[in-house]
């Protein structure tokens, strides 16, 4: 006779099973309510695309326009690999940028700097910044990196968010864990648990003074020096309270 205890206890773990989120291939469940933007193996999902006017991409025609995508594509598998589980940059060519555009938006990102000096960032709407550095590099004082990773760097000067409220960064070679909000043209960044910048406004690098793109891609920027992410989730937030 079969057991009613045992058939009991298969149902229990198909329901657990089922409720559960799946992890992605680098081993790290999405957060309730976020989908995964790496699947831990490959660049699937990502394009290549550099420091570039929003409004001149759409410039040409279709071909002109998937000749010059393919050309930035083929820059980014010289560049930009994975290892491990990790993305890894080698700080040159093209940036690392969803294929989709997104508009409000919630984006986790771990990041790690291997090298001391090393300078990123994550534009948004393909607009710059979320500046990422490293604050104890000497050379780069002079543009506030002492001030640590996390501000809207290309803001205009004493405009509120171009630098951190607090120093949150961890040492080069180490984790860090970053959360950025972005609402309308307000952008809030809590990193490693701390909030360095709280509903600030990312102006418009490439019409200064103009209202932000409603949507566009996400970019991890290369700036001449290597560049580690994983655990990279996003959640729109037009799709949940």
């Amino acid at each position: 006779m079969p057991r009613p205890f045992a058939g009991v206890c298969l149902l229990l773990l198909v329901f657990v099973s089922i409720g559960r989120a799946e992890p992605t291939a680098g081993g790290t469940p999405p957060p309730e309510g976020f989908v995964p933007l790496f699947n831990g193996k490959d660049l699937a999902g990502w394009r290549g695309r550099p420091h570039f006017d929003p409004r001149k991409e759409i410039e040409g025609t279709p071909e002109e326009r998937q000749a010059r995508q393919e050309k930035w594509d083929a820059d980014l598998a010289s560049h930009w690999k994975v290892e491990g589980g990790v993305i890894v940059s080698d700080g040159e060519g093209v940036f690392l940028t969803t294929e989709t555009d997104y508009g409000d938006v919630e984006l986790l990102i771990d990041w790690m700097l291997p090298a001391a000096c090393a300078d990123s960032g994550i534009y948004l709407r393909a607009n710059p910044q979320v500046q990422i550095w490293d604050p104890d590099c000497q050379r780069d004082f002079k543009h506030g990196c002492d001030k640590g990773s996390g501000g809207l760097w290309n803001n205009p000067a004493d405009s509120p968010g171009k630098f951190p409220l607090v120093r949150a960064d961890n040492p080069i070679g180490e984790w860090n864990t970053m959360r950025v909000r972005m609402v309308d043209h307000r952008v809030t960044v809590e990193l490693n648990g701390q909030i360095v910048v709280e509903d600030s406004p990312l102006a418009n690098y490439f019409e200064p003074g103009a209202s932000l793109p409603s949507q566009g891609p996400i970019q991890i920027q290369t700036h001449g020096a290597p560049m580690h992410v994983r655990n990279i989730f996003v959640r729109k937030l037009g799709d949940s309270p």
